[in-house]
């Protein structure tokens, strides 16, 4: 199993462990360890722990240098969003790694290899064994192939303000005439659609659609402010 996993993350990272050992120890879970104390296996919440904050650290520079524009609090939701223990299960998912994890018994009958917080745990484990063996810059490499896309992508934008940001944006350098128009409603009272338009000096820059006018508005601004920054 230790070859195929290492093998398994040279074909999917294009990473050759120097030290094999800490990728071994990263997909090893303390349920295993303790079921077989007599081989004195460590276990991955130490890498969990280091993975941890370098994955916060790294996403903190990608998100300070891609988003020039957005203030502390923005970028801080953007953050917690990116990191949390759902959006890091799921890279674990996304890359099929929680098949490689070492479970005890127990863990693996109360369907542990599925639960969030494991999940979770195995990237950041992971992350924790890329950078001890080889550095910030390849543990970020990773994180550029499986999380940034996602975060240019708006996965994790959900918390933000887009109207705020659009209007910080466009008036950096004076004011910007910045209009919502309501152009479309349909759908029964009680399941009622709003379209919204956001024009900046008279121009049509994005249109969002939601269940209330609000909502309808920060989508035609998130639509319009990924158009312009």
């Amino acid at each position: 199993m230790n070859k195929n996993l290492s093998k398994y993350i040279e074909e999917k990272f294009n990473i050759t462990f120097h030290n094999e050992e800490l990728l071994y120890i990263a997909f090893t879970h303390s349920s295993y360890a303790n079921d077989h104390r007599e081989e004195h296996l460590e276990h991955l919440e130490r890498l969990e722990f280091l993975g941890d904050a370098v994955i916060e650290l790294i996403v903190s520079d990608y998100l300070y240098k891609e988003y020039k524009e957005l203030p502390e609090g923005h970028l801080t939701k953007m953050r917690a969003a990116a990191v949390r223990a759902e959006s890091l299960a799921q890279l674990t998912l996304d890359y099929n790694l929680q098949s490689f994890v070492l479970l005890g018994k127990g863990e693996e009958q109360s369907n542990g290899r599925s639960r969030i917080s494991l999940l979770c745990d195995v990237f950041e484990a992971f992350i924790g064994a890329v950078y001890l063996d080889q550095g910030t810059k390849q543990a970020r490499n990773i994180l550029e192939q499986v999380l940034f896309p996602k975060i240019s992508a708006g996965d994790f934008s959900h918390g933000m303000d887009f109207k705020t940001a659009l209007q910080e944006w466009m008036q950096r350098d004076g004011v910007v005439q910045i209009e919502y128009q309501v152009i479309e409603t349909s759908g029964p009272d009680h399941a009622r659609q709003f379209k919204v338009a956001v024009l900046i000096e008279g121009d049509i820059m994005g249109i969002g659609v939601g269940s209330s006018k609000k909502r309808a508005e920060q989508a035609a601004a998130k639509e319009a402010y990924d158009s312009v920054k």
